[in-house]
C-alpha cells in the first residue's frame, strides 16, 4: 500500500482524501534532518510553505512519486532536483482565487474609508469622526493590470460597486474585456493617467519587477490610490513611499513586500496613509481547504495511474502520443519562447507549420509545448497541463498545418495586434537543435539560455561596435551569426549566444550605435 506524508498543518480533509488510496501520516512541520530520516518510506509528500523540500530531502525520498504544494508558490521545493529524479511537483494555482480577489477589494475599501486608523483611534477611547473622512469608490475609475482569474473577479466586483474599470494586459482579449463592461487600454502610458485606483494582478517577471516606479507614478493622476496584493517587488517601495509623502499618491494598500522576512525595513512602514497586511491574500479558511483538497486529489490521481492537473515540471501527456515527438519538445518550446519575446502586443493567433517526418506524426504534444513556451515568456506557473486552457481563456487561436519544407522543422508565426513574428527551428541531427529562421533572416544558431538579437543597417564595423559594448559591460559572447535580410540587402541582424543576462543599460548603449535598430535580449 502507498504511504503519504502530510505536514505543515494542511487541513485534515486532505488526509481523508489521500486515505482512499494510501496510508496517510499527518505530522508536524520538521527540519531537513528529521525529514530526511523518514521520507524514504513515503510515496508522496504534501506540504505548505513551511517545509523546505531540498535536494537532500528529494535524494532521500527514494520512493517519492509526487510532491504536492497546498498553495500557488513552490519556492520551498527544489523543482529541478525533483524533475531530475522523475518526481512530479504539483500545486494549486486556482484554490485561492476568490480569497485573493476579496482581499483586494477589502484593502481598497479599508484604505478608502480609513478603517484601520479609525479602528485604532476608537480603541484608544477617542471619537475623531472628522479626522477619518474617506472617499467613495462609486463612479471612480479602477485600473486593473493583469486580467487573469483574480483580476477578472476583482473587475466584476468593482463594476457591481458602480466603479468604472479599465484594463491593461497584453494577453487579454479586447472583446472579452468590453463584454464584461470594462475598457481595454493597450499601452501603460495611456493607462496611468486614467485611473483613480490601480490594482496589480500580474506575476513577478523581469518585465513586471519595479513596474510601479518613480516614472510610472509621475505619469499617474495626482491623488491616485494603489493596491498590490500580487507579488512583492512589482512596486518600488521607496518610490511609493516618497509619492505618499509628497501627495502624488493619496493612499496605498499593500499585502506583499520586496523582503517579507525583513518587512520592518520597508519605507512604507512609516507611512500613515498606507494600509499594510502580512501577505493575507490567500489566508481564508475556505482557500486553505480548497488548496488542500486540490493537491490531495492530484496525489490520489497520480498514485492511481492518472495525470495530475497542475503539474509544475512533468508533462501530463499520454506516453503513446509523447513518445514519437518527445525529442522535438524542447525545440518547440525554445522557438516559442524566442518568438514570444520578439513579438509585440497581445497575441491573437499562433500558426504552427511542421515538415519532414513530423507531417506523419500526431504533433499535438508539440502544440502544447509551443503554448507553454509562448505563455511562459511572460507568465509564471505555466505548464503542459494549463497552457492550452490559459491560451483559450486569452482568446489565442492555434492553427497547425503540414508542409513539405525543411526536414524535421517546426515553424511558428505569432500574429499579434502589433506585428507578425516568425521563428523556425530544426533538429539537424539527433539532439542537435538549431534556429533556422528569424522573420526574413535565415540563420543557423543553437538556442541558448541567453541570446541577443540586434537588427542593424548592413555596413562596415557594426559587429565590432556591438561586441565592444558587450565586452565593456562584461558580457561574454559564446557564439554568433550575422545574417543579411533576404528581402533587403541593406539590412542585417546579429544573433549572439551570450553567457549572461544583458541589462537594460547595456541595451540602451547598443541602441545608441548609429544604424542599430531595437536590440532585444531573450532568455529561454
Amino acid at each position: 500500500m502507498f504511504k503519504v506524508l502530510v505536514t505543515d498543518k494542511i487541513n485534515d480533509l486532505a488526509v481523508k482524501v489521500v486515505a482512499r488510496v494510501a496510508a496517510a501520516d499527518n505530522l508536524p512541520t520538521m527540519d531537513e534532518d528529521k525529514l530526511c530520516e523518514i521520507i524514504g518510506g513515503y510515496d508522496a509528500l504534501l506540504v505548505r510553505s513551511q517545509t523546505k523540500v531540498t535536494a537532500r530531502v528529494i535524494e532521500a525520498g527514494k520512493k517519492l512519486k509526487i510532491i504536492g504544494r497546498a498553495g500557488v508558490g513552490v519556492d520551498n521545493i527544489d523543482v529541478a532536483a525533483a524533475t531530475e529524479k522523475g518526481i512530479i511537483v504539483v500545486n494549486s494555482p486556482d484554490g485561492n482565487t476568490h480569497a485573493a480577489a476579496e482581499h483586494t477589494i477589502a484593502m481598497m475599501m479599508s484604505m478608502s474609508r480609513n478603517i484601520p486608523a479609525a479602528d485604532n483611534s476608537v480603541k484608544q477611547g477617542l471619537w475623531e469622526r472628522s479626522k477619518f473622512t474617506g472617499v467613495e469608490v462609486y463612479n471612480k475609475t479602477l485600473g486593473i493590470i493583469g486580467l487573469g482569474k483574480i483580476g477578472s473577479h476583482v473587475a466584476q466586483v468593482a463594476l457591481a460597486l458602480g466603479m468604472k474599470v479599465v484594463v491593461c494586459d497584453p494577453y487579454a482579449n479586447k472583446e472579452f474585456v468590453e463584454k464584461m463592461g470594462a475598457v481595454y487600454v493597450q499601452h501603460l502610458d495611456d493607462f496611468w493617467p486614467m485611473c483613480d485606483y490601480i490594482t496589480i494582478h500580474t506575476p513577478k517577471t523581469k518585465e513586471t519587477t519595479g513596474l510601479i516606479n518613480v516614472n510610472s507614478i509621475n505619469r499617474m493622476k495626482k491623488g491616485v490610490r494603489i493596491i498590490n496584493c500580487a507579488r512583492g517587488g512589482i512596486v518600488d517601495e521607496k518610490a511609493l513611499a516618497e509619492a505618499l509623502e509628497n501627495g502624488q499618491v493619496a493612499q496605498c494598500a499593500i499585502d506583499v513586500f520586496e523582503d517579507e522576512k525583513n518587512v520592518s525595513q520597508s519605507p512604507l512602514i512609516k507611512c500613515k496613509n498606507a494600509v499594510l497586511t502580512p501577505h493575507l491574500g490567500a489566508s481564508t479558511d475556505e482557500a486553505q481547504i480548497n488548496v488542500a483538497l486540490d493537491v490531495a486529489n492530484q496525489v490520489v490521481d497520480v498514485l492511481s495511474g492518472r495525470n495530475a492537473t497542475s503539474a509544475i515540471n512533468i508533462p501530463a501527456l499520454k506516453p503513446q502520443k509523447l513518445e514519437a515527438v518527445k525529442e522535438y519538445m524542447g525545440l518547440a518550446e525554445n522557438i516559442a519562447s524566442i518568438a514570444s519575446q520578439l513579438s509585440k502586443g497581445a497575441i491573437e493567433e499562433l500558426d504552427i507549420i511542421v515538415s519532414g517526418k513530423l507531417t506523419e506524426l500526431d504533433v499535438s504534444p508539440l502544440e502544447i509545448a509551443i503554448l507553454k513556451g509562448v505563455l511562459s515568456a511572460n507568465l509564471v506557473g505555466i505548464n503542459y497541463v494549463n497552457a492550452p486552457y490559459i491560451a483559450k481563456q486569452r482568446g489565442i487561436e492555434v492553427k497547425t498545418s503540414k508542409s513539405s519544407g525543411i526536414d524535421n522543422a517546426i515553424t511558428l508565426k505569432i500574429i499579434s495586434k502589433d506585428n507578425e513574428t516568425l521563428v523556425q527551428g530544426a533538429l539537424i541531427a539527433k539532439g542537435i537543435k538549431r534556429i533556422t529562421q528569424i522573420n526574413e533572416y535565415s540563420s543557423s544558431i543553437e538556442p541558448k539560455k541567453h541570446m541577443l538579437f540586434v537588427p542593424h543597417i548592413n555596413k562596415v564595423n557594426m559587429v565590432a561596435l556591438v561586441a565592444g559594448v558587450l565586452g565593456a559591460d562584461n558580457v561574454n559572447i559564446s557564439g554568433m551569426n550575422v545574417i543579411q535580410n533576404s528581402d533587403d540587402e541593406n539590412k542585417s541582424i546579429m544573433i549572439f549566444n551570450i553567457d549572461s543576462k544583458v541589462e537594460s543599460a547595456t541595451l540602451d548603449k547598443i541602441a545608441q550605435i548609429d544604424g542599430v535598430d531595437i536590440a532585444k535580449y531573450v532568455s529561454i
